[in-house]
């Protein structure tokens, strides 16, 4: 399948909306596995910000990872948003929304593996791509 930069773009952003919630299945998980250990905690559902406190560091991790990703959504939005309507046609765009999205799909992992040199790296890569798909949303405006 060949596709288009714009329709590269736009499926990016899609599959970036999805790693917020990637994250989060973690911090599901171990909500689900205190309830059962400790018998069922009310609380769980009425006060689900109170629990985090109980739940083991791997899900704090996780919890963490899912609010970044919402940070990085947005201004991946931006970006790859911007490319399109500019009408970016070049194969770098699709390397950067490729680099993005897998540096987004491996942060989580080396956070809630407490790994921090890695998942430094992957945020460095997600925004270098950022970076570039500005840059080439700048350069296709000043072309016009």
């Amino acid at each position: 399948m060949n596709l288009s930069v714009s329709s590269t773009l736009i499926y990016s952003l899609v599959g970036a909306v999805v790693l917020v919630y990637v994250p989060y299945l973690a911090v599901a998980y171990a909500r689900v596995r205190t309830s059962i250990d400790g018998g069922y905690a009310p609380e769980m559902f009425s006060q689900p910000r109170a629990m985090l406190d109980k739940l083991p560091d791997y899900a704090k991790r996780a919890s963490w990872a899912h609010q970044n990703a919402f940070e990085a959504l947005i201004v991946y939005s931006a970006a790859s948003l911007s490319a399109y309507v500019t009408g970016v046609d070049s194969p770098t765009a699709i390397y950067a929304a490729i680099a993005f999205l897998v540096a987004r799909t491996l942060y989580p992992v080396f956070y809630i593996l407490n790994i921090p040199t890695l998942r430094s790296m992957m945020f460095g890569i997600a925004n270098a791509s950022n970076i570039v798909l500005f840059s080439l949303s700048i350069a296709a405006v000043q072309n016009l």
